[in-house]
């Protein structure tokens, strides 16, 4: 019998498809700008907005890029 609470939050996840058809999944980015060349993927603990205390997570050329999805994913933690 489970004795502690389980809690469920949204945590938020980017699909990427790129023009040769591969596919990758950025986890725990919250946004994504393109910065010059590059499509950049950042956490920023729940805010969808990049600032200076946004963490830069992966950048992949922009011009490689088809396209971008955003994936709701609910995870489950367990407390104790």
């Amino acid at each position: 019998m489970a004795t502690g609470k389980i809690t469920y939050f949204l945590r938020m996840t980017f699909e990427l498809t790129f023009i040769d058809g591969s596919a990758e999944i950025i986890a725990g980015a919250d946004t994504y700008e393109q910065e010059g060349p590059m499509t950049t993927f950042f956490h920023s603990e729940g805010r969808r907005y990049v600032d200076s205390w946004s963490s830069r997570l992966a950048s992949f050329r922009t011009v490689d890029v088809a396209r971008v999805r955003r994936l709701d994913v609910l995870e489950r933690v367990a407390e104790r």
